[in-house]
C-alpha cells in the first residue's frame, strides 16, 4: 500500500505541475493577446483622432513661424525703422517714462514686430489652409 500512494503522490505532483505550466500558457498567451488589443486600440485612436495629421501640422507651423520671423527681422523691421523718427530697425524702438527719480523703458518697437510676425503668420496660415482647399476636410457628408 506505501508503494500505491507513494505512485499517487508522484502522479499528483506531475498533474499539479503540468497543470501550473498549463495556466502558466494561458496567462501569457492572455497577456500578448491583451496587449494585442491594446495595440490596436492605439493605433486606432491615432488614425481616427488625425494625430499624424497634427504632428505634421505643428511641425510646418513651427517652419512657417521661423520663416516669417526672419522675414519680419530682415526686411520689414529695418523698413519701418526707416520710417519711424530715432535710429535703428522697428526691434529697437523705445521710449522712456521717468516718475520719482525712477525710469522705466518700454521696447514697443519688438511688440510691433511681434504683432507683424503674428498677423504675417496667420494670415499665411488662412490663405494657405483657403488655398489648398483644406478646410474642407473635416467636414462630415451628410
Amino acid at each position: 500500500m506505501g508503494k500505491q500512494t507513494y505512485k499517487d503522490t508522484e502522479e499528483t505532483r506531475a498533474a499539479k505541475s503540468a497543470g501550473a505550466k498549463a495556466a502558466a500558457t494561458a496567462r501569457a498567451h492572455a497577456l500578448r493577446q491583451q496587449a494585442r488589443q491594446q495595440a490596436a486600440g492605439f493605433m486606432s485612436f491615432i488614425r481616427e483622432q488625425g494625430v499624424i495629421g497634427l504632428a505634421v501640422g505643428l511641425v510646418l507651423g513651427v517652419q512657417v513661424k521661423a520663416v516669417v520671423d526672419q522675414l519680419v527681422a530682415s526686411f520689414i523691421n529695418p523698413v519701418i525703422g526707416l520710417v519711424l523718427p530715432g535710429d535703428g530697425n522697428l526691434a529697437e524702438k523705445t521710449f522712456a517714462l521717468s516718475m520719482g527719480g525712477k525710469q522705466a523703458v518700454f521696447t514697443y518697437g519688438a511688440f510691433i514686430a511681434v504683432l507683424i510676425s503674428f498677423t504675417t503668420v496667420a494670415a499665411v496660415v488662412y490663405f494657405g489652409v483657403k488655398g489648398l482647399h483644406l478646410d474642407k476636410l473635416d467636414k462630415k457628408k451628410s
